[in-house]
């Protein structure tokens, strides 16, 4: 006699096919078809969320540069004379405050601009 394993076979096609919801046709319907659209997805998903990282940086980098021009200091000058004024902020924060606080960017501007003519006097 031949031992099927039924109960976990129905269990792991279920499964498959629950993930599947909300794709089309045969792919939301048959298990043959669904799981190869399951794995697709699973690949996708999991090469976005790295992507997603890479996406958001290079936004804030052009939000930070765009208000740091506007004040006068290109981007990477700009992140050199807070690395040498030692100002510990993310990106992230930096370009929300660009955004949305013109005084206390313009603090960080004056900052920047400060620790670069100290690193220059140095030299």
């Amino acid at each position: 006699m031949r031992v099927t394993n039924s109960p976990a076979s129905r269990k792991r096609r279920k499964r498959v096919l629950n993930a599947a919801k909300g794709y089309r046709a045969r792919r939301s319907k048959l298990y043959r078809y669904a799981t190869e659209a399951v794995d697709h997805g699973r690949q996708y998903a999991y090469r976005d969320r790295r992507n997603k990282k890479r996406d958001f940086r290079a936004l804030w980098q052009i939000r930070i540069n765009a208000a740091a021009r506007a004040a006068g200091l290109t981007y990477s000058r700009f992140m050199e004379g807070l690395k040498a004024a030692k100002v510990e902020l993310n990106r992230k924060t930096i370009a929300d405050i660009a955004a949305t606080d013109e005084a206390a960017f313009q603090e960080l501007v004056k900052t920047a601009q400060d620790a670069l003519s100290a690193k220059s006097g140095k030299a």
